[in-house]
């Protein structure tokens, strides 16, 4: 049988693809400008050549199709198409690679501490803790895990994640909505700023503070005012990723305990995307669980100058200084 002549029609975008369907009837193909498609998964193709079945499917499932270039204009050359879209990220739906540990030293770590945020400046662990009534931030001497300073919040307050911005020791809590000042060398109280829903981690990137809530949404803050600029979703393969809890700035990126796993999320802080997952699975031994009432992870704190990354849990009586591996 002789091929069907094929027609033109440039570009083709989603809204007009049931009145193509209408006058093809007969034609087996349709040949068009290049386009990009992208389904709901988020699965690139290149096509500049559709079948009439392809279509059907566009018109009834809700497939995107896209004429790179400007969405209303004269068709993009292949080339062109080509070059654009080597600039858009890879494989979306592609699961992060995971990297494992090994422990490079382990330090004694206060077991009754509820440990919530952590940051290393100076040669010292600065370390808030939560639960009412037992809230705290203190300044912690790394090798012996001996409280050097500390610094109770009201009983009435959960404390959450903390940053060191320039002079000043920035805490949130959980569910007061609002934050405080600290001087980081005397923990005297020097201001108090307010923020809509809970508050989790967090870190700064020398712009920006960056504060958890829970969500898959990561806020950030003008480090002077300390108030809210933009967010940002943090996803996985396509999916939203939940429970971000304390924060890091670790090379570039936004570092994320998942709470209640074993897993730290390496995060683009341009683009939201987790670029890799930290398995920490077995970090702390059966026997010091047993030992104590450790709870999960969290707390991750950067040494910058030496490129030594620290963690520990919630009342865990270690805190660890590790490298990444990566895992088979």
């Amino acid at each position: 049988m002789a091929a069907m002549p094929a027609v033109r029609r440039s570009p083709i975008f989603w809204g007009d693809c049931s009145a193509l369907l209408q006058d093809l009837e007969s034609q087996r193909e349709v040949e068009c400008a290049p386009v990009l498609l992208i389904n709901p998964r988020g699965i690139f193709c290149m096509r500049a050549r559709l079948s009439v079945l392809e279509l059907s499917r566009a018109s009834g499932l809700g497939l995107l199709l896209i004429c790179l270039g400007v969405l209303v204009a004269v068709a993009a050359s292949p080339s062109a198409l080509a070059q654009r879209i080597s600039q858009l990220p890879a494989n979306a739906a592609k699961a992060p690679p995971v990297y494992g540990y090994e422990v490079v030293h382990s330090y004694p770590h206060d077991p009754e501490a509820f440990t919530q945020g952590l940051v290393y400046r100076g040669g010292f662990l600065y370390e808030s803790t939560g639960l009412q009534g037992q809230s705290t931030v203190r300044k912690v001497e790394l090798k012996t895990g001996r409280v050097l300073q500390q610094a109770g919040l009201p009983d009435a307050l959960f404390g959450e994640g903390i940053t060191i911005w320039e002079e000043r020791l920035i805490g949130i809590t959980w569910q007061s909505q609002f934050g405080y000042v600290l001087d980081v060398q005397t923990f005297k109280p020097q201001a108090r700023f307010s923020y809509p829903g809970e508050g989790w981690g967090l870190t700064h990137n020398g712009q920006e503070i960056i504060m958890s809530d829970g969500t898959e949404e990561l806020r950030f803050l003008d480090p002077k005012t300390l108030r809210e600029l933009r967010r940002l979703r943090v996803s996985a393969a396509g999916k939203p990723v939940t429970q971000l809890n304390e924060l890091e700035w670790v090379e570039g990126e936004v570092w994320a305990n998942i709470w209640q796993t074993d897993r730290i999320a390496r995060i683009d802080p341009r683009t939201g995307q987790v670029t890799g997952w930290i398995d920490l699975s077995g970090l702390l031994s059966a026997s010091d669980r047993r030992q104590s009432n450790a709870d999960v992870l969290n707390g991750i704190a950067y040494d910058p100058a030496s490129k030594r990354i620290f963690v520990t849990g919630k009342l865990w009586p270690k805190l660890f200084e590790i490298k990444l591996r990566p895992k088979p």
